[in-house]
């Protein structure tokens, strides 16, 4: 049986420059979608992987041959704040747009069910911050938005919301939290 070539991946250029510190911010700034302390995508250096070599014979890449990758985003100061946000009001909805004005159909969903139980909950509008937006796929382990947290704990996207709304379960979380 013949071998298979090998492939090298080789570091392209890695900045040395740290990302710029991230300033304490107030939950009430934060629950304001004021998360423009937190460094943009373009300030962080990505890493260039150059894919040398065809790894699998007879198989042809549909890509450039060179991959960017970035390392986590969620750094523990964001990891803080996010905890911060979450654990300080009772719902909060992380969406593409704001409650007034949604930006996306599925996000406007689940404003529609929060507000047909009349539950006061707080919108962060993920679209400003593209480093929140990618933190946040990291801190809840779910890749999609919306993102829904009752008491603190990620309940799930807008698919998982409208099944608990028809089911009743989200009701009585939502009594079940407004009662706490």
């Amino acid at each position: 049986m013949a071998s298979l070539p090998s492939t090298t991946f080789t570091p392209a250029t890695f900045s040395s420059a740290k990302s710029p510190s991230l300033a304490p911010r107030t939950v009430a700034s934060l629950a304001a979608n004021k998360f423009s302390a937190y460094p943009s995508p373009s300030s962080l250096s990505p890493r260039a992987l150059t894919v040398v070599g065809n790894p699998v014979p007879g198989l042809r890449s549909r890509t450039s041959g060179t991959f960017r990758c970035f390392a986590s985003v969620l750094t523990p100061q964001l990891k803080s704040t996010l905890d911060t946000v979450v654990n300080s009001h009772k719902v909060v909805l992380f969406m593409k747009g704001t409650k007034d004005f949604p930006q996306c159909g599925f996000s406007n969903t689940v404003v529609q069910i929060l507000r047909s139980f009349n539950v006061p909950f707080e919108t962060i509008d993920i679209l400003e911050n593209e480093l929140l937006r990618q933190g946040l796929k990291e801190y809840s382990s779910w890749p999609t938005f919306p993102q829904l947290y009752i008491e603190g704990e990620f309940f799930g996207g807008c698919d998982i919301t409208v099944e608990a709304y028809k089911s009743g379960e989200l009701q009585e979380l939502l009594e079940k939290a407004m009662c706490t």
